[in-house]
Protein backbone atom coordinates (compact mmCIF):
# COMPACT_ATOMS: atom_id res chain seq x y z
CA UNK A 1 0.00 0.00 0.00
CA UNK A 2 1.44 3.35 -1.04
CA UNK A 3 1.88 5.81 1.79
CA UNK A 4 2.72 9.00 -0.07
CA UNK A 5 1.07 8.78 -3.49
CA UNK A 6 -2.39 8.16 -4.90
CA UNK A 7 -3.46 7.24 -8.42
CA UNK A 8 -6.98 8.01 -9.58
CA UNK A 9 -8.63 7.86 -12.98
CA UNK A 10 -11.05 10.33 -14.48
CA UNK A 11 -13.15 8.40 -16.98
CA UNK A 12 -14.34 9.40 -20.43
CA UNK A 13 -16.58 7.61 -22.91
CA UNK A 14 -14.56 6.04 -25.67
CA UNK A 15 -16.05 5.48 -29.18
CA UNK A 16 -15.81 1.69 -28.98
CA UNK A 17 -17.79 1.60 -25.75
CA UNK A 18 -14.77 1.07 -23.52
CA UNK A 19 -13.94 3.52 -20.80
CA UNK A 20 -10.60 5.29 -21.26
CA UNK A 21 -9.57 8.27 -19.27
CA UNK A 22 -6.89 10.41 -17.72
CA UNK A 23 -5.11 9.32 -14.54
CA UNK A 24 -3.89 11.74 -11.86
CA UNK A 25 -0.90 10.73 -9.75
CA UNK A 26 -0.79 12.88 -6.61
CA UNK A 27 2.34 13.31 -4.51
CA UNK A 28 1.37 13.67 -0.86
CA UNK A 29 4.21 13.88 1.62
CA UNK A 30 3.43 17.16 3.37
CA UNK A 31 4.42 19.79 3.98
CA UNK A 32 6.88 20.03 1.06
CA UNK A 33 6.60 16.64 -0.71
CA UNK A 34 10.32 16.01 -0.26
CA UNK A 35 11.48 12.97 -2.20
CA UNK A 36 12.96 10.23 -0.07
CA UNK A 37 13.71 6.78 -1.44
CA UNK A 38 10.31 5.41 -0.42
CA UNK A 39 8.41 8.20 -2.16
CA UNK A 40 10.53 7.91 -5.31
CA UNK A 41 9.78 4.20 -5.50
CA UNK A 42 6.07 4.70 -4.83
CA UNK A 43 5.88 7.21 -7.66
CA UNK A 44 7.67 4.80 -10.00
CA UNK A 45 5.37 1.93 -9.02
CA UNK A 46 2.26 4.05 -9.58
CA UNK A 47 3.56 5.23 -12.95
CA UNK A 48 4.31 1.65 -13.99
CA UNK A 49 0.79 0.59 -12.99
CA UNK A 50 -0.57 3.40 -15.12
CA UNK A 51 1.63 2.40 -18.04
CA UNK A 52 0.32 -1.16 -17.92
CA UNK A 53 -3.35 -0.10 -17.86
CA UNK A 54 -4.88 0.22 -21.36
CA UNK A 55 -7.80 2.15 -19.87
CA UNK A 56 -5.47 5.07 -19.06
CA UNK A 57 -4.85 7.36 -22.02
CA UNK A 58 -2.63 9.96 -20.34
CA UNK A 59 -1.14 10.74 -16.93
CA UNK A 60 -1.07 13.98 -14.94
CA UNK A 61 1.42 14.22 -12.06
CA UNK A 62 0.55 16.77 -9.37
CA UNK A 63 1.38 17.63 -5.78
CA UNK A 64 -1.15 20.08 -4.43
CA UNK A 65 -1.94 23.79 -4.77
CA UNK A 66 1.04 24.72 -2.55
CA UNK A 67 3.89 22.60 -3.87
CA UNK A 68 4.76 20.04 -6.52
CA UNK A 69 7.95 18.83 -4.85
CA UNK A 70 10.50 20.98 -3.04
CA UNK A 71 13.36 18.58 -3.67
CA UNK A 72 15.45 15.84 -2.15
CA UNK A 73 15.05 14.73 1.46
CA UNK A 74 18.49 15.90 2.63
CA UNK A 75 17.93 14.48 6.11
CA UNK A 76 17.91 11.01 4.54
CA UNK A 77 20.81 11.71 2.18
CA UNK A 78 22.97 13.11 4.97
CA UNK A 79 22.96 9.69 6.68
CA UNK A 80 23.27 7.54 3.54
CA UNK A 81 26.46 5.40 3.56
CA UNK A 82 28.58 5.55 0.41
CA UNK A 83 28.24 1.81 -0.27
CA UNK A 84 24.45 2.03 -0.02
CA UNK A 85 24.38 5.06 -2.34
CA UNK A 86 26.41 3.13 -4.93
CA UNK A 87 24.01 0.18 -4.75
CA UNK A 88 20.91 2.37 -5.02
CA UNK A 89 21.99 4.84 -7.69
CA UNK A 90 20.86 2.94 -10.80
CA UNK A 91 17.45 2.05 -9.35
CA UNK A 92 16.78 5.58 -8.14
CA UNK A 93 17.89 7.04 -11.47
CA UNK A 94 15.47 4.77 -13.32
CA UNK A 95 12.68 5.59 -10.86
CA UNK A 96 13.16 9.34 -11.35
CA UNK A 97 12.79 8.74 -15.11
CA UNK A 98 9.57 6.77 -14.71
CA UNK A 99 7.37 9.26 -16.58
CA UNK A 100 9.47 8.84 -19.72
CA UNK A 101 9.33 5.05 -19.44
CA UNK A 102 5.55 4.61 -19.75
CA UNK A 103 3.82 4.61 -23.15
CA UNK A 104 1.16 7.23 -22.42
CA UNK A 105 1.66 10.99 -22.75
CA UNK A 106 2.47 12.54 -19.37
CA UNK A 107 2.25 16.08 -18.01
CA UNK A 108 3.62 17.55 -14.79
CA UNK A 109 1.26 20.10 -13.21
CA UNK A 110 3.58 22.21 -11.07
CA UNK A 111 2.55 24.53 -8.25
CA UNK A 112 4.81 26.33 -5.81
CA UNK A 113 8.17 24.62 -6.12
CA UNK A 114 9.80 21.97 -8.31
CA UNK A 115 13.34 21.66 -7.02
CA UNK A 116 16.08 19.06 -7.07
CA UNK A 117 14.75 15.56 -7.60
CA UNK A 118 11.25 17.01 -7.97
CA UNK A 119 12.31 18.91 -11.08
CA UNK A 120 14.22 15.84 -12.29
CA UNK A 121 10.97 13.85 -12.06
CA UNK A 122 9.13 16.56 -14.01
CA UNK A 123 11.83 16.62 -16.68
CA UNK A 124 10.79 13.08 -17.60
CA UNK A 125 7.24 14.25 -18.41
CA UNK A 126 6.24 15.05 -21.96
CA UNK A 127 4.94 18.47 -20.91
CA UNK A 128 5.40 20.80 -17.93
CA UNK A 129 2.74 23.32 -16.94
CA UNK A 130 3.53 25.73 -14.11
CA UNK A 131 1.85 28.48 -12.15
CA UNK A 132 3.19 31.99 -12.66
CA UNK A 133 4.52 32.02 -9.07
CA UNK A 134 6.56 28.81 -9.31
CA UNK A 135 10.27 28.46 -8.58
CA UNK A 136 12.30 25.79 -10.36
CA UNK A 137 15.87 24.67 -9.87
CA UNK A 138 18.45 21.94 -9.38
CA UNK A 139 20.20 23.10 -6.18
CA UNK A 140 21.93 19.80 -5.38
CA UNK A 141 25.36 21.39 -5.94
CA UNK A 142 24.76 23.44 -2.77
CA UNK A 143 24.63 20.15 -0.84
CA UNK A 144 27.79 18.81 -2.45
CA UNK A 145 25.79 16.60 -4.83
CA UNK A 146 24.63 16.56 -8.46
CA UNK A 147 21.29 15.71 -10.08
CA UNK A 148 21.08 11.94 -10.44
CA UNK A 149 18.66 11.75 -13.36
CA UNK A 150 18.20 15.27 -14.71
CA UNK A 151 21.44 16.43 -16.31
CA UNK A 152 21.06 14.68 -19.66
CA UNK A 153 17.36 15.49 -19.98
CA UNK A 154 17.95 19.13 -19.04
CA UNK A 155 20.79 19.45 -21.56
CA UNK A 156 18.64 18.03 -24.36
CA UNK A 157 15.77 20.30 -23.40
CA UNK A 158 17.47 23.68 -23.02
CA UNK A 159 20.95 23.10 -24.46
CA UNK A 160 24.21 22.25 -22.69
CA UNK A 161 25.25 25.83 -21.95
CA UNK A 162 22.06 26.79 -20.15
CA UNK A 163 21.92 23.39 -18.44
CA UNK A 164 25.46 23.79 -17.08
CA UNK A 165 24.57 27.22 -15.74
CA UNK A 166 21.61 25.84 -13.79
CA UNK A 167 23.42 22.73 -12.51
CA UNK A 168 26.73 24.42 -11.63
CA UNK A 169 25.10 27.42 -9.91
CA UNK A 170 22.16 25.62 -8.33
CA UNK A 171 20.16 28.82 -8.76
CA UNK A 172 16.38 29.10 -8.86
CA UNK A 173 14.57 29.94 -12.09
CA UNK A 174 11.52 32.19 -12.21
CA UNK A 175 8.56 31.40 -14.52
CA UNK A 176 9.42 33.92 -17.24
CA UNK A 177 12.97 32.59 -17.59
CA UNK A 178 11.77 28.98 -17.44
CA UNK A 179 9.44 29.62 -20.38
CA UNK A 180 12.13 31.51 -22.30
CA UNK A 181 14.63 28.68 -21.83
CA UNK A 182 12.09 26.03 -22.84
CA UNK A 183 12.28 24.42 -19.42
CA UNK A 184 8.47 24.57 -19.22
CA UNK A 185 5.79 24.53 -21.91
CA UNK A 186 3.03 26.65 -20.42
CA UNK A 187 2.70 29.24 -17.65
CA UNK A 188 -0.77 29.80 -16.20
CA UNK A 189 -2.41 31.34 -13.16
CA UNK A 190 -1.67 29.28 -10.02
CA UNK A 191 -5.30 28.20 -9.64
CA UNK A 192 -5.37 26.91 -13.23
CA UNK A 193 -2.38 24.56 -13.10
CA UNK A 194 -4.21 21.27 -12.56
CA UNK A 195 -7.10 22.02 -14.90
CA UNK A 196 -4.71 23.13 -17.66
CA UNK A 197 -2.81 19.86 -17.31
CA UNK A 198 -6.03 17.86 -17.41
CA UNK A 199 -7.18 19.76 -20.48
CA UNK A 200 -3.95 18.88 -22.31
CA UNK A 201 -4.16 15.25 -21.23
CA UNK A 202 -7.82 14.77 -22.19
CA UNK A 203 -7.10 15.27 -25.89
CA UNK A 204 -5.52 11.81 -25.96
CA UNK A 205 -8.52 9.91 -24.57
CA UNK A 206 -9.85 9.26 -28.07
CA UNK A 207 -6.43 9.15 -29.73
CA UNK A 208 -4.54 6.24 -31.32
CA UNK A 209 -2.83 4.79 -28.25
CA UNK A 210 -0.32 2.62 -30.09
CA UNK A 211 0.76 5.45 -32.41
CA UNK A 212 1.18 7.82 -29.47
CA UNK A 213 3.27 5.22 -27.66
CA UNK A 214 5.36 4.70 -30.78
CA UNK A 215 6.03 8.41 -31.17
CA UNK A 216 7.03 8.67 -27.51
CA UNK A 217 9.39 5.71 -27.87
CA UNK A 218 11.14 7.40 -30.80
CA UNK A 219 11.62 10.63 -28.84
CA UNK A 220 12.99 8.65 -25.89
CA UNK A 221 15.41 6.71 -28.10
CA UNK A 222 17.56 9.83 -28.44
CA UNK A 223 20.45 9.30 -30.86
CA UNK A 224 18.94 5.96 -31.93
CA UNK A 225 15.59 7.55 -32.75
CA UNK A 226 15.98 7.28 -36.52
CA UNK A 227 16.35 3.51 -36.34
CA UNK A 228 13.63 3.19 -33.71
CA UNK A 229 11.24 5.17 -35.93
CA UNK A 230 11.57 2.58 -38.71
CA UNK A 231 10.65 -0.25 -36.34
CA UNK A 232 7.78 1.59 -34.70
CA UNK A 233 6.35 2.80 -38.02
CA UNK A 234 6.33 -0.70 -39.51
CA UNK A 235 4.73 -2.23 -36.40
CA UNK A 236 1.86 0.25 -36.54
CA UNK A 237 0.66 -1.53 -39.68
CA UNK A 238 -0.39 -4.42 -37.42
CA UNK A 239 -2.82 -2.17 -35.49
CA UNK A 240 -6.52 -1.59 -35.98
CA UNK A 241 -6.02 2.14 -35.44
CA UNK A 242 -3.70 2.41 -38.43
CA UNK A 243 -6.35 0.90 -40.69
CA UNK A 244 -9.10 3.04 -39.16
CA UNK A 245 -7.03 6.21 -39.29
CA UNK A 246 -5.71 5.94 -42.83
CA UNK A 247 -9.09 5.01 -44.30
CA UNK A 248 -10.93 7.69 -42.35
CA UNK A 249 -8.37 10.32 -43.34
CA UNK A 250 -8.59 9.28 -46.99
CA UNK A 251 -12.39 9.29 -46.96
CA UNK A 252 -13.27 12.22 -44.69
CA UNK A 253 -10.06 14.12 -43.94
CA UNK A 254 -8.11 14.62 -40.69
CA UNK A 255 -9.75 14.59 -37.28
CA UNK A 256 -12.58 12.23 -38.22
CA UNK A 257 -11.26 8.82 -37.16
CA UNK A 258 -12.81 7.03 -34.19
CA UNK A 259 -9.85 5.12 -32.81
CA UNK A 260 -10.18 2.02 -30.67
CA UNK A 261 -6.78 2.14 -28.95
CA UNK A 262 -5.82 -1.21 -30.52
Amino acid sequence: MAEYVSLSRLGSDHPDGAERGVAVLRIARPPMNLLNTQLIREIAEAAAACGADPAIAALVVYGDERVFCAGDDLAELAELPAEQAAAMAADLQAALGCLAAIPQPTVAAISGYALGAGLELALGADRRIIGDNVKLGLPQIEAGLIPLAGIRRLSLLIGPGAAKDLVFSGRFVEPDEAARLGLVDQVVAPDDVLESALSWARQFVTGPARALAAAKAVFEAGPHGHERARTEWAELFTTADQRIGTRSYLRDGPGTAEFTGR
